[in-house]
């Protein structure tokens, strides 16, 4: 059935005949799959997500339908939470058929719905869009760099229904930083006296001059926040995954800037405190690493800055690949890049790689650092045969320390204080099992089933605390849609999902 474009599909449609015209028709055979995608990414949150509005879940051999407050029914086919493929294209609501999410969620009528289906809107014509400019199926990758596997990521968040919203940004700007439509982009540079600025670890002579620290600055940041700063030319980048990080195009430390935009979720600035704690956390983290038989390596801070604002701000960071060595042709890839990766898809690879990230972050958890290991963090060298070898951790800024447990194992406390200390034990499992095993493990295996088989190797490994957590509780995951629904919440909520190992 031909359904008619909503208002983000229409806009984005109309600027990129202005701007890119040849991508319009492969734009518009892209919407339909992309309205799937993200139809999916919502059912996954209904059937799963402690929403209040949703008063009863009544699973039946074809499929789950939910009671409504007010006395609705919403049905749709068997739930898949590990599910990354689109398999859900329509929803009934009380027998209408809805096949956009955002038309659906306004039927809906929920608190904070409108807001949250203008964001489902923007996400479907985006990733529309990013599918129409990504690379051609089926194209050899085998040699590529890791900040190609990286612009290969075209649909962004495997779970968030929100996976490609970027609002503030035109289909131009869009075309121009994404990393799926492979620019290289020139990043500016603010000179700041070096008093007004707050710098941690060695920042390189290369960005000094004359009194004054050199802050890289993104040009969509340039443009639309930093108007009243004198921002001269930088240097050429290739985005990465997280649009706001990127690869220097004459190679070295890779550039993280701040980014007051929300992508997805969360705005992409950088904290002051972020910028305060980064030196102190990344030699911590390296004493850490050392502890790990070399299976897991974590890039270091080289250098950070901050002129006392999250809107200029950067961190300067060791780029993964130098922990693979490319003379025994080892690679490495994000996480989120496997399922464009061969061997991942056979199930053997998968459990194998399992075992090594299951080994590697329960360890690191048991010895006090919960992970945020997602499928943008964390990254996997591979062997010249394609097998997993051992893992690189990107992005301190959102670990969580326990000191309790470095103390319990004779490890240093680092002399940090503030968000990432905690000794809370839900909190510490949350941040790495909702990372690893309902993000990136699952993402990686792409369907319960699948997941299922990988997950159990977890019961393999030495006996601890944290992995009997896992043996015998649900899997907790971030409740995104419910999070973008409580707009005056702070801080993450979680939902539990179906532990495959236990069947609850």
């Amino acid at each position: 059935m031909h359904l008619p474009p909503s208002p983000a599909e229409d806009a984005v449609a109309a600027e990129l005949a202005g701007v890119r015209p040849s991508l319009g028709p492969s734009y518009a055979a892209a919407l339909g799959g992309a309205r799937a995608a993200v139809l999916t990414r919502l059912w996954r949150a209904l059937a799963y997500e402690p929403l209040p509005w949703i008063t009863g879940r009544e699973p039946g051999p074809h499929g789950l339908t939910l009671r409504l407050a007010g006395g609705s029914r919403l049905a749709g086919p068997p739930p898949d939470p590990y599910a990354t493929e689109a398999y859900v294209s329509e929803l009934l609501l009380d027998g209408r058929p809805y096949r956009q999410a955002a038309r659906l969620v306004r039927a809906l009528g929920v608190p904070h719905g409108e807001e949250f289906a203008a964001e489902l809107d923007a996400s479907t014509a985006s990733l529309a869009l990013s599918r129409a400019g990504g690379p051609p199926a089926g194209e050899d990758v085998a040699a590529r760099t890791t900040w190609e596997w990286e612009q290969r990521i075209v649909d962004g968040h495997p779970y968030h229904p929100n996976c490609r919203s970027r609002p503030g940004f035109s289909v131009a700007e869009q075309l121009a930083y994404a990393p799926e439509h492979r620019p290289v982009v020139g990043l500016g540079l603010v000179a700041v006296r070096a008093e007004e600025c707050l710098v941690t670890g060695d920042w390189p002579a290369a960005l000094r001059e004359a009194g004054r620290i050199l802050v890289p600055v993104h040009p969509w940041q340039a443009a639309h926040v930093l108007k009243h700063e004198r921002v001269r030319s930088g240097f050429a980048a290739h985005p990465l995954m997280a649009l706001r990080t990127l690869a220097p195009a004459d190679g070295g430390a890779h550039v993280k800037t701040a980014l007051s935009a929300r992508l997805t979720s969360s705005v992409r600035d950088i904290s002051v405190y972020s910028i305060e704690t980064a030196a102190a956390v990344s030699a911590f983290a390296q004493g850490l690493s050392e502890r790990l038989d070399g299976r897991l390596h974590i890039t270091r801070t080289l250098g950070a800055t901050t002129a006392h604002s999250p809107d200029l701000a950067a961190v300067l960071r060791e780029p993964p690949e130098v922990y693979a060595d490319a003379s025994a042709g080892e690679r490495v890839l994000p996480v989120a890049a496997l399922a464009g990766f061969a061997p991942a898809r056979s199930a053997a690879w998968r459990a194998e790689f399992a075992r090594l990230a299951l080994s590697v972050c329960l360890r690191v958890l048991e010895l006090g650092v919960a992970l945020e290991a997602h499928g943008q963090n964390l990254l996997v060298v591979l062997s010249a045969t394609g097998a997993p070898l051992r893992l690189v951790y990107r992005d301190l800024a959102d670990i969580r320390i326990s000191p309790a447990r470095l103390v319990r194992h004779g490890l240093p406390v680092p002399p940090l204080s503030g968000r990432l200390i905690t000794d809370d034990v839900t909190v510490l499992r949350r941040k790495l099992f909702g990372s690893l095993l309902t993000g990136a493990l699952g993402a990686t295996a792409g369907s319960a089933g699948a997941f299922a088989d990988a997950f159990a190797e977890v019961a393999s490994l030495p006996h601890s605390a944290d992995r009997e957590a896992l043996l015998t509780g649900s899997l907790p995951t971030k409740a995104l849609t419910l999070m973008r629904l409580s707009p005056g919440v702070p801080g993450d909520q979680w939902a539990q999902l179906p532990n495959p190992l236990t069947g609850g």
